[in-house]
Order: structure tokens, then sequence, then C-alpha cells
């Protein structure tokens, strides 16, 4: 899968370093690269709320075209740009990028890019300084593991320090707590997680 955002965000980039008499011209190729990005993201925000085969159904019908012109779009400018350029750049990643950029029109339950993902890990981004070094490799995994539970608890409606406590207290009695099967009703998704671990509302 390829993030659309980054695309977006390279002739957004090309534009704020381009002079202002470029930047307000709509049709410089970096404003038209940006209009192709916009107007897919302008579907997406319109099947926000729709079910997977409506997504799958609508961007057949209404992003395929957009993205069968930008395909051409990128062709025509790809001899006519200055390679090293910002927008040139932005046209060689777009064409580089082909098969990922084009992977969410396969299933309505993909998403057209990672931005969801990325705010998820931002906290640990932005403290990794502040914890630079895990003292050993097995640390460093189980670091890993919990961050892994904790984001994953609140993708899923759940309250993570709740979600914790109650699988320190439950899953130490399980007779097995290697088995697979055991671990199912304690999975973030499960319905039999108790309403205290759940955010209301």
């Amino acid at each position: 899968m390829g993030c659309w955002a980054h695309a977006r965000r390279k002739y957004d980039e090309a534009l704020k370093a381009a002079p202002p008499a470029t930047r307000g011209n709509k049709d410089s190729v970096a404003n038209q690269g940006l209009a192709y990005c916009n107007a897919l993201f302008a579907i997406e925000r319109e099947l926000k709320d729709a079910s997977p085969e409506e997504r799958y159904a609508e961007r057949k019908k209404r992003s395929l075209p957009i993205l069968e012109a930008y395909s051409v779009w990128l062709k025509q400018q790809r001899s006519q740009t200055l390679p090293r350029s910002l927008v040139g750049k932005a046209i060689a990643y777009s064409l580089n990028q082909w098969e990922k950029w084009t992977a969410f029109l396969k299933d309505g339950r993909l998403e057209i890019d990672n931005n969801r993902s990325e705010r998820s890990i931002k906290p640990f981004v932005i403290g990794r300084k502040n914890w630079l070094f895990a003292n050993t490799p097995r640390g460093a995994k189980a670091s890993a593991a919990i961050y892994s539970v904790i984001e994953t608890a609140k993708e899923n409606g759940l309250l993570p320090f709740q979600y914790l406590k109650y699988l320190f207290e439950q899953i130490p009695q399980l007779p097995d707590s290697q088995n697979p099967e055991a671990l199912e009703p304690y999975l973030p998704w499960s319905s039999m997680l108790p309403i205290t671990c759940r955010v209301m509302g």
C-alpha cells in the first residue's frame, strides 16, 4: 500500500518552495499535481461512512478515472520537467510508487493513506529521544509488544490502563496461557471483554 498523503506532500513542498507568482498559478505543474491528489481525497471524505462494498464500487466509478488521467499526466510531465527539481521529484515519486498508489482500489477496507497509523506511532516517535536505548534486545522486544497492545486497544475503543489491568489479573489464572484459543476472549476486539475496559460515550 502506498500513502497518498506522501504523494500530495511532495507537490505541497514544491509549491511552498516556488516563487509567489507560481504558487498562485493554478496551471503550474505543482498545482496540477496537487489537484489530482486533492480530487482523490475529496472522494474519500465523501465515502468516510460508506461500507467497504460501497467504497469499492464508488472508487472504481469515481477514483479510477482520476487515477488514469493522473497517470497520463505524469508521463507527459516527466519529459518536460527538470528531474532534480522538487516538482520533478514529486512526479518521479508518483511514477515509481504507482503499483502501491493504486492498491487501495482493490478492497474497500483499505485506506488511501496511512495517516491513522502514523498518528498512532507519533507519541513513540516524539518520545524516542527520552528512551534512546533499551538496556537489552529482550527489553526492546517487550516494549514493542506493549506499545502494540496499547495502540490496538485504543483503536478498538478500550481504555489501555483498564484493559492491561484486566489482562494482568486474568491471564495468569489461565490453565494454558500459550493456547491461542484460550487467549481469544482477551484480545482487544473481543466482545467478551468487560464494560469497565471500554471507552463510554
